[in-house]
């Protein structure tokens, strides 16, 4: 998404905000936004309220830690990442939401598993659809 920011405007040419909303607790907010999240403001919801007023569910442990996940983190590994312990919901689902300047929904895509996600055009279509 970072790579397409520019285009990431509303059908009348306004920019639109991007805000990424995490779990992950306040002290790891400034890595999570370096490692993940710049250009965009980050914000955290430790306690799942924005997550579940969006219908955000949980993942089962077998979709969210299965064997396709098993399989994305071999490389990263073999790169030398080490695994780190949380203390976060690792089963939480996350989604893509578009708001009008009002604040009403007008898009959503609630994720099925941790690497379900929307393609960037189909949330450049809902920032477009924007008036």
């Amino acid at each position: 998404m970072r790579d397409r920011i520019d285009e990431f405007v509303a059908s009348n040419g306004d920019a639109v905000d991007v805000v990424v909303v995490t779990f992950t607790k306040a002290r790891n907010l400034k890595g999570y936004r370096r490692r993940f999240a710049e250009p965009f403001t980050v914000v955290a919801d430790t306690e799942l309220q924005l997550y579940a007023a969006m219908g955000f569910g949980r993942g089962s442990v077998r979709r969210v830690w299965g064997l396709k996940m098993v399989k994305a983190y071999i490389p990263i590994l073999r790169g030398g990442a080490k695994l780190e312990k949380v203390d976060e919901d690792t089963l939480q689902l996350g989604g893509n939401v578009v708001l009008d300047a009002d604040g009403t929904l007008v898009w959503r895509y609630a994720g099925a598993g941790p690497d379900d996600r929307p393609s960037v055009d189909d949330v450049v279509e809902a920032i477009r659809s924007l008036d």
